[in-house]
């Protein structure tokens, strides 16, 4: 018994003996690591920045967040030739895509002429200023470029979406247009004149709901106040005509009621609508207009009792992919939108118009008076392509812009661009991080591709302009809504923005 007590005690003291050098050896393995801790970390950040640069290679955007700047792939501000994954909302939803999208199926590849493009937006521009103060475009565009290099045709930037029209439904594919509010598309037997549409040219005696509109009936008599002109008859029947910009692009026909279908299960019975029988201009592949204007006969009106006048929409960050419209509020939540009460701008009631009461440029705010964006107020506008903002504004935009920009070459200008930079040797941009302040308060962190716009394979510009004199009204363009949801809420006089809405 004591001899096996006596081992048992040299085995139990190997035991602990063990244990004591496998309780050193741990020791000096932390000892190891927090003496080389801080190169440890350093190694670390060192990998992770490494992986940060293949994945930027690897993917088309790679987009690195400050508080005052963004980091991104210059490629990424550049639309692709191919179409990209598509994005979706859960309410009654179009598929919206840039005209000149290769998602678009009116897509005949051939490349974006960008001098073209921003030739017409500047038209557009004077369009809806005609309107606005009641002067005619044509006579605003005599003296200017625009009138010879460019006739506007419903925007340069503009947005399609496709609907079906009649019993049985036929696809058309209309430009929106949150600046117009008569929608009317292209229809048999083009008693005058058609210009050249990709679909089919809606026959309204091959649908068994359509109906012509009375002259004795209160929506003709009503129709002045959305077209801007007053109806006409042929015989008992109502006849509209609207037209744009310098008045080469009309339309003119017969205004009618018929069923418009969004999808299987939205359908909008004795909806009123243009037949054109006598259409021209710059027109060209899309069928017509679907008006969203603060009218009587917009959509947003004449489906108020199924939508509540409530519709939103996100325009992709990138032509080359889609975003889309939605009518009735769903599932938004007001949480998740940051809103801003919709103004008067001066005396017209067909445009929507924000506020701005402030520009941030890499997290500083901008020294403007208020007054100058309160003098003449701001529309946003869906067609046109480019944030025009009062000189005062633009000024000190651009200063700060070019200030925060002065590491990169810049380059020409190119009308109406006067801030561009030569990015042909550049792989990454850094950008200031812009920001819009509205009535609310609310603040509105604009997407890069609303800040830099290419106009050539090397060559980027500040995507602002000036107005003439700060006692113009701005205008809020497309370029600058890209990537958020921007819901309008017309029965609660309110506008609002989602960030990344698009996804």
């Amino acid at each position: 018994m004591q001899h096996e007590t006596f081992k048992g005690r040299r085995r139990r003291k190997k035991k602990k003996k063990k244990k004591k050098k496998k309780k050193k050896k741990k020791k000096k393995k932390k000892k190891k690591k927090m003496g080389s801790s801080p190169l440890s970390f350093l190694i670390k950040i060192l990998h992770c920045a490494s992986l940060l640069c293949l994945l930027c290679f690897d993917e088309k955007a790679c987009v690195v967040h400050g508080a005052e700047e963004i980091t991104l792939r210059v490629s990424s501000l550049f639309p692709s030739p191919i179409c990209e994954a598509s994005t979706h909302n859960a309410n009654s939803t179009l598929k919206l895509v840039h005209k000149n999208s290769p998602c678009s199926h009116l897509y005949s590849g051939e490349l974006v002429n960008v001098a073209q493009l921003l030739l017409e937006d500047i038209a557009r521009v004077k369009w809806i200023r005609s309107k606005i103060s009641g002067a005619n475009a044509a006579d605003s565009l005599k003296d200017s470029a625009v009138s010879i290099q460019a006739k506007y045709g419903a925007g340069g930037g503009s947005y399609l979406v496709t609907l079906g029209l009649g019993t049985p439904k036929k696809d058309l594919t209309l430009l929106f247009d949150t600046g117009s509010a008569l929608t009317w598309t292209q229809c048999e037997p083009c008693a005058v004149s058609c210009y050249s549409q990709t679909e089919p040219i809606f026959d309204p005696s091959q649908s068994s709901s359509y109906t012509n509109i009375s002259c004795s009936a209160p929506s003709c008599t009503q129709l002045r106040s959305g077209t801007g002109r007053p109806p006409r008859c042929i015989g008992s029947t109502c006849v509209y005509a609207t037209g744009y910009g310098d008045q080469e692009s009309f339309s003119i026909g017969f205004f009618a009621t018929e069923t418009l279908t969004l999808s299987s299960t939205d359908t909008i019975t004795g909806f009123e609508f243009g037949c054109g029988q006598n259409n021209g201009g710059r027109f060209k592949g899309f069928a017509g207009l679907f008006g969203l204007a603060r009218d009587r006969i917009s959509f947003v009106e004449q489906s108020a009792t199924k939508y509540g006048r409530y519709f939103s929409y996100c325009l992709p960050p990138s032509t080359s992919s889609t975003g889309y419209l939605s009518f009735g509020m769903g599932s938004m939540t007001s949480a998740s939108v940051s809103f801003t009460p919709i103004s008067m701008v001066s005396q017209s009631s067909l445009f929507y118009g924000i506020d701005i009461t402030g520009i941030s440029v890499g997290g500083k705010p901008l020294s403007i008076p208020s007054t100058v964006f309160s003098n003449a107020g701001t529309v946003i506008d869906s067609g046109t392509t480019v944030t025009q903002l009062p000189p005062t504004a633009y000024s000190a935009l651009r200063s700060a812009f070019q200030q925060a920009m002065s590491n990169y070459t810049m380059s020409g200008p190119v009308s109406p661009f006067d801030t561009c930079y030569d990015l042909s040797g550049s792989t990454m941009v850094t950008v200031p991080v812009i920001t819009f302040s509205f009535r609310g308060p609310i603040d509105v962190q604009l997407d890069p591709s609303g800040v830099l716009f290419p106009v050539s394979p090397s060559q980027m510009c500040l995507a602002f302009s000036s107005t003439e004199d700060d006692t113009d009204f701005g205008i809020y363009g497309n370029v600058q809504q890209r990537s958020f949801e921007v819901v309008y809420d017309v029965t609660g006089g309110r506008i609002g923005f989602r960030a990344k809405g698009c996804s």
